[in-house]
């Protein structure tokens, strides 16, 4: 079984893809780490978005978190992977974690729902309506009993002259939440609108503004999520919040190193990553659990490349590699995004893909993956 790939020189390559590997599902929770995955969407590609609303493949959508969660991992809904403010429009963001809400208490099942400003219209916002919006959203995820991620806010970010605006929203909104809350840290590499969050643009001095703040309000913060793409800040970070406060991992270039620890501390995982390779994340996490750490190093190695590729700037189109992975491995019948976003990556970015992924053992079925490839390439003018 062999496909011709295209390279970078014009010409084309033969390629044979390996077995897939055989990954354990968990048989007891994973109890070393909490580990979530960030999930895509699948849209519907038979309509065109309405008044601003999109339109989603709600079965093939929603049969994806159940097989995050067979595998053992979190759900994390309506967050940045799911195209959360680059096409998920706010009511399908509340309906989509309406719906992932209700099959997670019927499967009791992890779950958590992104909270941000998405229905304000970042430069024509005040605090007191991005306060507002944050705390509409609060009580929407609240009253479906799941806890709520506070994402960062282009809003806020457009609006805000300096750190004490953030502390003054944060505030209010921590007051204000019923049940501990993760807060998510994202950086500038996953959304270019949130330069300079918390006041500053150097990360380093950012830190000590979202330090004093999550410490001040330990007992409405679960966990932060970071996403900085910067391990040394997340490492400070751990070592400086409260202990009762989990790091999340949200890089997905040094997740493996950043999960495994230091000796001292480790992040959990809430990560984008997780929702293309959720079977090897998840065997790794077993191992992890005995205490082999060179196994759970074996397994995640060759996932890491694969991560870095998708995650390659613009890091933000992260979400093509995601959603183009899970299409050759059969979990829905096409690659189209949410807002057309399946063209924000080259054919030959979504080749790397394809051959990384094969290297990890994560085409589950590769001569179905070789077919789709072939019917991608066709598509794209290329005779495979």
């Amino acid at each position: 079984m062999e496909i011709l790939l295209p390279q970078p020189d014009r010409t084309l390559a033969r390629y044979r893809p390996g077995p897939p590997r055989t990954f354990p599902r968990p048989t007891q929770p994973i109890r070393c780490r909490v580990a979530y995955a960030a999930a895509h969407v699948v849209a519907d590609p038979w309509l065109e978005p309405s008044d601003g609303t999109c339109h989603l493949d709600w079965e093939a959508t929603l049969a994806y978190r159940r097989y995050l969660w067979s595998w053992g991992l979190g759900v994390a809904e309506a967050m940045d992977t799911a195209q959360r403010g680059m096409g998920l429009d706010p009511g399908t963001a509340r309906e989509l974690c309406r719906r992932t809400a209700q099959i997670a208490r019927a499967m009791d099942a992890p779950v958590v729902c992104g909270v941000n400003t998405d229905d304000l219209s970042p430069g024509q916002a005040s605090l007191q309506d991005v306060e507002a919006s944050y705390r509409r959203q609060l009580e929407w995820v609240e009253g479906l009993g799941a806890q709520a991620v506070v994402m960062s806010s282009r809003a806020l970010c457009a609006v805000a002259r300096g750190p004490a605006d953030y502390r003054r929203v944060y505030r209010a909104l921590l007051r204000s939440a019923t049940r501990p809350v993760l807060v998510h840290w994202l950086g500038e590499p996953f959304d270019p609108a949130l330069r300079g969050y918390w006041g500053y643009e150097d990360p380093r001095e950012a830190l000590h503004v979202f330090v004093d703040l999550v410490a001040e309000h330990a007992d409405r913060v679960e966990g932060v999520k970071v996403s900085l793409l910067d391990p040394e800040v997340e490492i400070q970070l751990r070592r400086r919040l409260p202990p009762s406060v989990r790091v999340y991992t949200g890089d997905d270039f040094h997740f493996v190193e950043l999960i495994r620890g230091d000796g001292e501390s480790a992040s959990h995982a809430l990560l984008g990553i997780f929702d293309a390779i959720a079977p090897a994340a998840s065997a790794a996490l077993q191992l992890l659990d005995r205490g082999d750490v060179a196994g759970y190093e074996e397994i995640l190695a060759p996932c890491v490349p694969l991560s870095r590729h998708i995650f390659c700037a613009p890091t933000y189109r992260y979400k093509v590699g995601l959603v183009f992975l899970a299409y050759l491995n059969g979990h829905q019948d096409h690659f189209r995004m949410v807002g057309g976003m399946e063209s924000a990556r080259s054919v030959l970015h979504l080749v790397e893909v394809f051959v990384l992924a094969d290297r990890a053992g994560l085409l589950q079925d590769p001569e179905r993956a070789v077919h789709r490839m072939r019917a991608f390439l066709r598509l794209a003018g290329v005779d495979a």
